[in-house]
């Protein structure tokens, strides 16, 4: 393998390690395949210079998340899925997203750890929830959203069930943001101290 090759494949496995996630887990974070980051790191295939530069960039704001347990989106989409309730799960919906204020907040390029493709939260509905939030903070703090918050409105209308508002309230209390994607959460909802 000639030098720049090597220089490569020695940034990428840094990056991986430094991510802290798993080689799938963080090929998914950077919206590749494991068996290409495989080839990558190995040297079979060269990637771009932007790919090597973002694969850097976010595993180091992934590290930096970590150190300081500051959610990303793919520790958020965990924490949904690994929820023993829908209480919980949304409590960790929120706590992200407001990781994520903080984060664009900074201005110091930590909001890279969002840039990551979380994993599947393992409900439809959650998923997209997650990217319409991702998206709407990052265009409230005039930066360009991920993206892997594009996505495509859910087939059939998410509207978890409520304690107080029937479905019409809900549906009518939900942001224009959320219903063009077919999620139904309450405005109010969404909001934390």
């Amino acid at each position: 393998m000639d030098r720049d090759s090597q220089a490569v494949s020695e940034l990428l496995n840094r990056a991986l390690t430094e991510s802290g996630l798993s080689q799938t887990a963080f090929a998914h974070a950077l919206r590749t395949s494991a068996s290409r980051l495989s080839t990558y790191r190995s040297g079979r295939t060269k990637p771009t210079a932007q790919f090597v530069m973002r694969a850097g960039r976010i595993a180091h704001a992934l590290h930096e998340a970590r150190e300081h347990r500051i959610m990303t989106a793919p520790a958020t989409a965990t924490a949904i899925r690994e929820a023993t309730d829908d209480d919980w799960a949304w409590r960790m919906l929120l706590q992200g997203r407001d990781h994520l204020r903080l984060l664009l907040r900074r201005q110091d390029g930590s909001e890279a750890a969002w840039e990551a493709a979380p994993g599947p939260t393992g409900q439809a509905g959650f998923d997209t929830l997650l990217a319409a939030l991702a998206a709407h903070e990052f265009e409230a703090a005039g930066e360009k959203p991920p993206d892997w918050t594009n996505v495509e409105a859910l087939r059939d209308p998410w509207i978890p069930e409520h304690p107080f508002l029937d479905h019409d309230e809900i549906i009518e209390q939900t942001p224009e943001y959320l219903s063009r994607l077919n999620v139904f959460v309450p405005e109010r909802d969404l909001v934390t101290a």
